[in-house]
């Protein structure tokens, strides 16, 4: 890699590498998984029949899009709608499209890591719904968070979906929540998706595909290294290793070393020693019930107003509301 690419590699990227992999036991986040090959690896596992999560998600959606439109956008108000974690929008454009037809005053306002799967977004919603006030942002969930306290005259409806707050330990999902809290005003709402504990093989089984694209999604961080700080990983010298523990609700995504050696990150001048089986943690994804959810809210300063679900019960869609 020359150095025009190690100037202008993301500089959280970059902190992730040198304190991930040179502490113990080794971390890394699965943020950092998506660029353009993460992106796509991602939208097959959401096309995956094991992979439930998406399809519950749409099935609320379409159920309650209705309810939820209304709920959102009462007659007469203006609302921006903000999208934290857009992804490619297949699920969101099924809200869209009922507002867009029934004349619903919003802005969409997608916000996601990355970059390249808005621009696509942008363009699929000009062409599906060319009437549609699209504003993306591209960045993290804590960055954007400052920008959407400025959003004070303007009722904010702030959407997130697709259970992204899973990838979070409860401490953290509390300050994420605990900051957006701090986001909205009296009659601002946020709707967010929670993973439901169920039969343990389930869960397994949506994080660990026969197919090996889940596998393929995780080592991408290992390719992304190797591209963008010039390492010399070799991905398939790492195998995928999937956990859950039903009592916590926590599963856990690693990369394996099947074998010692030696990785030398050469513009991060780094050298990363690995004991066979030595492990890389790269995501977690965790479970709820209601009692947790609640919990959780209660410590962020928020009320639970209604919730969703699909017709399995495998996951369901929150409201809430700062608590006054």
């Amino acid at each position: 890699m020359n150095n025009q690419n190690k100037n202008t590699a993301d500089p959280n990227f970059e902190n992730e590498v040198r304190t991930g992999l040179g502490g113990f036991p080794k971390r890394l986040s699965s943020k950092f998984i998506y660029d353009k090959k993460g992106d796509r690896l991602f939208q097959q596992i959401m096309e995956m029949p094991t992979y439930y999560l998406y399809d519950c998600e749409y099935e609320i959606l379409e159920l309650y899009s209705k309810q939820l439109s209304e709920l959102f956008c009462k007659k007469g108000e203006t609302v921006n709608l903000i999208d934290l974690g857009a992804g490619d929008g297949k699920k969101t454009k099924i809200l869209l499209r009922y507002m867009v037809s029934n004349d619903f005053d919003f802005v969409y306002k997608p916000i996601d890591i990355s970059e390249t799967i808005l621009e696509e977004l942008k363009d699929s919603l000009k062409k599906e719904l060319p009437t549609l006030k699209v504003e993306p942002e591209a960045g993290e969930y804590f960055q954007v968070l400052n920008h959407l306290k400025t959003y004070n005259k303007t009722k904010k409806v702030i959407m997130v979906l697709g259970s992204n707050i899973g990838n979070l330990l409860h401490p953290r999902a509390i300050e994420f929540m605990s900051s957006l809290k701090d986001a909205l005003n009296p009659d601002d709402l946020l709707f967010m998706g929670f993973d439901q504990k169920k039969n343990p093989q389930t869960i397994l089984d949506a994080y660990n595909d026969k197919e090996g694209i889940t596998a393929a999604f995780n080592r991408n961080i290992l390719y992304r290294i190797n591209d963008e700080f010039d390492a010399n990983f070799e991905p398939d010298k790492f195998t995928h290793w999937e956990v859950y523990n039903p009592e916590t609700g926590t599963a856990k995504s690693y990369l394996v070393a099947t074998e010692e050696m030696n990785v030398k990150i050469k513009n991060l001048n780094m050298d990363v020693h690995f004991e066979k089986w030595e492990t890389i943690h790269v995501e977690i994804s965790q479970k709820y019930t209601d009692a947790v959810v609640k919990w959780l809210a209660d410590e962020s300063g928020l009320s639970i107003t209604d919730s969703f679900t699909d017709s399995r019960e495998y996951y369901r869609n929150y409201i809430f509301v700062p608590k006054s």
